[in-house]
């Protein structure tokens, strides 16, 4: 059961410091890696217009995000031609037919120790910042920022460069 699986239960929030030998990096938070801001899609862009970005600015994957801030998936170079290749899509879809709307999200605050944990099954999370706004008639909603996106290259990266050992 998942219920019993301690790295499930730090990726979803219900335990903390569960690892008893912990490396010096685990309770680091995440603003701590530097992230440089993503390049976001809107779900309007084709994949055809997407690929030709992505490869223009040197990106592999990048988050679909709806005006309205709402997170719609992650769009990657590899599944969208997948797609385009097996038939299942074409160059003129939306990305929204080829984006992974599976994923994790990690906040700025959460540790690398947490994030670590998602990464042992995830590819990529994406990085979130929850913002308060306010309309005008005063009434205030939150609102979560992409900030960015960390793959288990960026941890390592920031591991072996910061190694205390």
């Amino acid at each position: 059961s998942k219920f019993l699986n301690d790295k499930w239960m730090i990726k979803n929030d219900f335990l903390n410091d569960v690892q008893e030998h912990k490396p010096w990096w685990w309770n680091i938070k995440v603003q701590k890696l530097n992230l440089s801001a993503p390049l976001i899609l809107l779900p309007e862009v084709s994949c055809q217009k997407a690929i030709e970005i992505l490869q223009e600015k040197g990106y592999d994957q990048a988050p679909v995000v709806a005006e309205s801030g709402l997170i719609l998936g992650m769009l990657t170079l590899s599944n969208t031609l997948t797609s385009v290749l097996a038939g299942n899509a074409q160059f003129s879809d939306p990305v929204t037919k080829v984006i992974y709307d599976q994923f994790s999200k990690v906040g700025l605050e959460d540790s690398l120790g947490k994030l670590s944990c998602i990464l042992e099954n995830d590819h990529f999370a994406i990085v979130v910042h929850e913002q308060m706004q306010f309309n005008g008639n005063g009434s205030s909603f939150t609102k979560q920022m992409v900030f960015g996106v960390v793959t288990a290259m960026d941890l390592l990266t920031f591991v072996s460069r910061n190694d205390k050992k």
